[in-house]
């Protein structure tokens, strides 16, 4: 896997107007910015989709994007883990 600051920082060329909290470890702050995304805490409780639905969108999103396939698919297992925790 790649080093984790690579790994957010693909992850942050997603999203142009995102801020992710400032934090010293790569890992937590992408670890909590995927499960917020999963959870579709940015959106109305009403209109939120299920972590499926989400983990879909992220999948899609990801696919379509300009990094490398090896970002790509590290990023995708990152979401993937995430998504098994948050189920269980």
């Amino acid at each position: 896997m790649e080093c984790m600051e690579e790994l957010l920082e693909a992850y942050k060329s997603l999203w142009t107007n995102r801020e992710l909290p400032i934090d010293q470890n790569p890992t937590h702050t992408l670890r909590t910015a995927i499960e917020k995304d999963l959870r579709d805490e940015m959106t109305h409780p009403r209109l939120r989709k299920t972590p499926y639905q989400k983990f879909y969108l992220s999948v899609k999103r990801i696919v379509a994007s300009s990094m490398n396939e090896n970002q790509k698919v590290n990023l995708i297992d990152f979401h993937l883990n995430i998504l098994e925790e948050l189920i269980k």
